[in-house]
């Protein structure tokens, strides 16, 4: 199957094809550190590395970067309202962002493996404002370097706005020495206090728009394949980069593919910073289950809005209880993890996670089937091996394989009616069906092995079911309070046994005020957190 992405810029779904068909190229757009990241600002992230790992399956390789910003007004301000050095702002965010996305599980695979901070470009960027200026897609002015959007004919292609009716001040600042109002700041002049770099326009600063440019020629080339980002950045930040970036290339595409993800939006508003509806990714992993996080972010579709909300996680933690629970149930079961064709499919056609999760979802039910039906068969060796008077459960047993035939036809291959007719023919010999018994059970632990490995395999490609059952049930709590709890399981079930219901109903409650769940399986009492 071949990879389609649906390109900003065009606007469609287009077939992919890299530049360098053994190593892609990808640059997403990464955090300014003057606080913790909120929760909106970690779709991207999760999003596009499950676009980073499903290239690394594909071509081998990818190139993946993802920047660091790390000097800009608004770590100015966050150091001057604190009182606090500027680097201490910037480090202390910047160490924290790869952990906070590394417990959303960007890591490995669909982490970048260059992550680029701003002020280590410098030079790099003030060799590209030089190059605008030499080529007369930029002047200096008042110890600034400004962008003339006049001189790009392209100029509003991504965002498709015309430049002509673009409104000043629209995350552009408005000032006198600018030529035109549209123009944006390559570089401006600092103040005691302030980040400054000596250059040849004054001692200063970049603008807010040159960082990405100069730090992807740096890393990944003049032309890359995929830039990707919030669809909040489309204008003017994305378009900045596209200007002036192929203008300083002599005119060469700057990215084939613009991936743009769509806003969480809470309470019905976007979330940001700016209107303090936000919810903390540093908050929020300590407080949920950090894959559930995960497994919300990726259940709409990246490039449609996401209404974020406490049921949205709940949500998410059920599903993945049913997912972990029939991991547990089946753990004594080996299999190699094995990606599905059509969670592959789904992931392939512009990166349809719901699809997957939805394919992964039916593959576990599925897999919940075939094994009740495997208890059911084993269940029957065990009776028929026991049973003494045989004539006696014919007709009872020609009843039940009827109604069996009925149902394997709906939810199983057609190969298994082999089973099924080899029992109707041995039904008045108890070795021989005892046999089709045997074999029937031996094909279903062929299905229940493939469809464990397909689940797990699901799992990878979109990043979720990485931990233990075990863990996963026992989150939170300590070593000692597992083994305490289980010591309680035991009594209960101890108390069960010798009819002691009433000790047996108080550990319950016992365990239930503690938020202890207690489930009856075929394997015995499993017990969860809610």
């Amino acid at each position: 199957m071949s990879l389609h992405l649906y390109n900003s810029l065009t606007p469609r779904v287009e077939p992919f094809a890299p530049l360098d068909p053994a190593c892609p190229t990808m640059y997403v757009c990464g955090p300014t550190v003057y606080n913790y990241v909120h929760i909106g600002n970690a779709r991207g992230p999760v999003v596009f590395g499950v676009l980073a790992a499903l290239l690394r399956r594909r071509y081998g390789q990818l190139r993946y970067a993802r920047n660091i910003t790390d000097v800009d007004d608004k770590i100015n301000a966050a150091a001057k309202e604190l009182g606090t050095p500027i680097s201490t702002i910037t480090d202390k965010y910047a160490a924290a962002y790869p952990d906070d996305m590394a417990a959303l599980g960007v890591s490995g695979e669909f982490a970048p493996d260059i992550e680029p901070a701003a002020t280590a470009h410098i030079p790099q960027m003030i060799a590209m404002i030089q190059q605008l200026i030499d080529a007369g897609h930029a002047y200096a002015a008042e110890g600034h370097v400004l962008f003339a959007v006049e001189t790009f004919r392209e100029y509003g292609k991504l965002s498709r706005r015309d430049p002509d009716e673009m409104l000043a001040g629209a995350r552009v600042e408005v000032a006198p020495y600018k030529r035109n109002a549209g123009d944006f700041v390559l570089w401006k002049p600092s103040t005691e206090g302030l980040p400054g770099w000596e250059s040849p326009w004054s001692i200063g600063r970049p603008g807010w728009h040159i960082e990405c440019s100069a730090m992807a020629e740096a890393h990944l080339g003049e032309t890359i394949d995929i830039h990707a980002g919030g669809v909040d950045l489309q204008f003017p930040h994305h378009e900045n980069e596209v200007a002036q970036s192929e203008c300083a290339h002599g005119g060469r595409i700057f990215a084939k593919w613009w991936l743009h993800n769509g806003m969480l939006n809470f309470g019905g508003s976007k979330m940001a910073k700016s209107v303090g509806n936000i919810q903390r990714v540093h908050d929020l992993v300590r407080e949920h289950p950090p894959e559930a996080l995960r497994y919300a972010l990726l259940s709409a579709h990246y490039r449609q809005p996401l209404e974020w909300s406490d049921s949205l996680i709940e949500q998410s933690v059920r599903t993945l209880d049913r997912l972990y629970g029939t991991l547990l149930d089946l753990d004594n079961v080996v299999a190699i993890p094995e990606i599905p064709v059509d969670v592959e499919g789904a992931l392939c056609y512009d990166l349809n996670t719901p699809q997957a999760l939805s394919e992964m979802g039916r593959i576990a039910a599925y897999l919940r089937k075939v094994k009740i039906d495997l208890d059911t068969v084993l269940s029957e060796i065990e009776q028929a091996k026991q049973e003494n008077d045989w004539c006696s459960q014919r007709a009872a047993r020609q009843f039940k394989l009827l109604h069996m035939k009925d149902k394997i036809e709906d939810i199983y291959p057609i190969e298994r009616q082999k089973f099924i007719e080899a029992r109707e023919k041995s039904i008045d010999d108890q070795s021989g069906w005892i046999s089709s018994l045997d074999d029937e059970a031996d094909c279903l632990r062929t299905h229940v092995n493939k469809l464990k490995s397909e689940v797990l395999g699901a799992g990878i490609a979109l990043g979720l079911l990485q931990q233990s059952p075990q863990a996963w049930f026992s989150r939170g709590a300590s070593n000692d309070d597992d083994a305490r709890i289980q010591s309680l399981v035991d009594e209960r079930n101890t108390a069960k046994t010798t009819r002691d219901f009433a000790r047996a109903d108080a550990i319950r409650k016992q365990l239930a005020d503690e938020g202890i769940l207690l489930e009856d399986t075929p394997q015995g009492v499993r017990w969860k957190r809610a």
